[in-house]
C-alpha cells in the first residue's frame, strides 16, 4: 500500500509541479510591483496555472522554471512525505500543500520575494486542513500543538525581524505562520528540528557563498527556501516516528 501511495504522490507533484511555471512567472516580481499580466512579448497572461507559454511569441517560452526542474522537484517532495506519512490521513493536507511551498521556494529565489497572497493563506489554510484532519480518528498530531506552533515561530521570526531586518525580510515571518503549523502538528521537538534544519541549511549556504566570494558577510539571501525546505525535514523526520 505505501508503495501506491508513493507512486501515486510522485504523480500528483508532478502533475502539479508542471502547472506551476506560470505562477512562478507572474508572483517573480520585486517587492511594491503588480503582478506580471503580461508575457514578454507584450500579450495578456491568461489563468495562474500552466505552463510558461505564449503562443503568439516568435519564442513561445517565458519566465522561470520552463525546464522540468519544478515538476521533478515537486515529485520529490510529495513522494517523500508520502513515503514517510504512509496512510494517515494528514498526508492529504502535506500533498495539497507541497506544490504552494516550491512555488514560493523559486519566487523567493528569483526575487526575494514572498507574496502576501501565498503566505498568508497558506498558514490559514493549513490550520483549517489540519482542523478537518483531527476529526478523523486515524491522524497522529495535535492541532492545539499545530495554532501554538505558529504563534511561536511566527513570534520568533517577528523577533528576528526586529532585531536584523536586513537579514531577515517581514515575508519570512508570514510565512513562518504556515510553516510553524506544519511542523506544530506532529509536536515541539518537531518544530525545533524543523527550525533548525532550515537556518543550518541557510548558514551552508551563505558560507558556501562566502567561500566561493560570490557573497559577502553581509550580502542578504532569500530565506524562504531554506525555511521551506527546513520545514520538510522536519515534517519528514515527525512523520516518520509519530
Amino acid at each position: 500500500m505505501t508503495g501506491l501511495l508513493v507512486i501515486v504522490a510522485a504523480l500528483w507533484g508532478a502533475v502539479t509541479g508542471a502547472l506551476l511555471p506560470r505562477a512562478a512567472y507572474r508572483f517573480a516580481v520585486p517587492s511594491g510591483e503588480e503582478w506580471r499580466e503580461q508575457c514578454p512579448g507584450g500579450h495578456p497572461i491568461r489563468g495562474w496555472a500552466g505552463r510558461a507559454r505564449c503562443a503568439q511569441c516568435p519564442d513561445p517560452s517565458y519566465g522561470p522554471a520552463t525546464t522540468p526542474l519544478l515538476p521533478l522537484a515537486t515529485a520529490l517532495v510529495c513522494a517523500a512525505l508520502a513515503a514517510a506519512t504512509d496512510t494517515r490521513p494528514e498526508i492529504a493536507v502535506w500533498l495539497l500543500l507541497a506544490p504552494v511551498g516550491v512555488l514560493l521556494a523559486v519566487v523567493d529565489i528569483r526575487v526575494q520575494r514572498l507574496p502576501d497572497a501565498l503566505t498568508l493563506p497558506l498558514a490559514a489554510a493549513v490550520l483549517i486542513l489540519l482542523g478537518l484532519v483531527a476529526l478523523v480518528p486515524e491522524h497522529t498530531g495535535d492541532w492545539l500543538t499545530a495554532l501554538f506552533g505558529t504563534l511561536t515561530l511566527g513570534c520568533g521570526y517577528f523577533v528576528l525581524f526586529l532585531i536584523n531586518p536586513g537579514g531577515m525580510g517581514f515575508g519570512d515571518v508570514k510565512l513562518a505562520l504556515g510553516m510553524g503549523a506544519a511542523l506544530g502538528w506532529y509536536g515541539w521537538p518537531t518544530v525545533m528540528l524543523g527550525t533548525l534544519a532550515g537556518f543550518v541549511l541557510g548558514a551552508l549556504y551563505g558560507g558556501a557563498l562566502v567561500v566561493a566570494r560570490k557573497a559577502g558577510r553581509k550580502t542578504a539571501i532569500p530565506f524562504g527556501p531554506f525555511l521551506i525546505a527546513g520545514t520538510y525535514v522536519g515534517l519528514l523526520i515527525g512523520a516518520y516516528t509519530a
